[in-house]
C-alpha cells in the first residue's frame, strides 16, 4: 500500500512539474493561434478594401460617366447653363 502511495505520489508530482513547464508554453501558443487568426482576418479584409479602392480608381480613369458624377458630387461643379440649387434642412 505504501508503495503504491508512494508511486501515485512521485506521479502526481511529475503531473504537476510537467504542467508548471509546458502550460506557459501552451497558453503563449493559444494566444498567438487567436493572433494569427484575428491578422488573417484583417488581411481579408484589407484585400476587400483593395479590390474595391482598385476598381474605383480604374472607374476614376476610365468611365466618364463616373468622373462627372464624381465631379459634381465632392466639387459641387455645374454644367454652362444649369443653376446650382443648394437645399438647407431645418435642424431641430
Amino acid at each position: 500500500m505504501l508503495l503504491i502511495l508512494r508511486k501515485a505520489f512521485w506521479l502526481f508530482g511529475l503531473a504537476v512539474f510537467l504542467l508548471i513547464i509546458f502550460l506557459p508554453g501552451y497558453t503563449k501558443l493559444q494566444e498567438l493561434r487567436d493572433k494569427r487568426k484575428e491578422l488573417e482576418d484583417r488581411v481579408k479584409r484589407v484585400t476587400v478594401e483593395n479590390s474595391l479602392l482598385q476598381e474605383e480608381i480604374r472607374l476614376i480613369k476610365e468611365d466618364s460617366v463616373y468622373q462627372e458624377k464624381i465631379v459634381r458630387e465632392k466639387l459641387g461643379v455645374v454644367r454652362k447653363g444649369e443653376i446650382p440649387i443648394k437645399i438647407i434642412t431645418k435642424k431641430d
